[in-house]
């Protein structure tokens, strides 16, 4: 199972639209929030993911929600915009917080810094900002094991 993580494209269609034609394998894209209406556009033009997209502190959309909790494989997943845990100041809320909800991983956005980090046990994972700098995530699991990578469009 193959999903990309992208977070903060703050209108950067064509860099999102890229990470998809290169990755058209994937199976889940989630957006960690700040996203206008790229995830709109990108679902009419592939259409055979499943999609999960929080709301970050730029987003206006009331429907979009929060926070998004799934599982992959047995792999609890947690995903966040990270302005409401403070994320900019440290990680501790955002570790709390999915501590308290048991899961594996927890994405987040909102610093436009990449993060991969394990921390007892819960998985951190920022990719960055496709708007900015360029940068993603791709996760995948294979047999329970999660292989996790950042990576830059040229």
């Amino acid at each position: 199972m193959k999903i990309i993580v992208v977070s903060d494209t703050h209108g950067s269609y064509r860099n999102f639209k890229k990470v998809m034609e290169l990755n058209r394998n994937a199976d889940i894209v989630v957006h960690c929030g700040d996203s206008r209406d790229e995830v709109e556009q990108i679902k009419t033009e592939f259409p055979d993911k499943v999609y999960y997209t929080v709301k970050g502190n730029c987003d206006f959309d009331k429907a979009l929600p929060f926070s998004e909790e799934f599982t992959v494989d047995g792999v609890r997943f947690f995903a966040t915009h990270g302005h409401m845990y403070n994320v900019k100041f440290g990680l501790l809320d955002l570790f709390m917080a999915a501590k308290e909800k048991q899961v594996d991983i927890a994405l987040y956005g909102h610093t436009h810094v990449t993060h991969d980090e394990s921390v007892d046990g819960i998985r951190l994972f920022n990719p960055g900002s496709l708007g900015y700098e360029k940068s993603f995530g791709v996760i995948e699991i294979k047999d329970g094991q999660v292989v996790s990578n950042i990576a830059r469009l040229k």
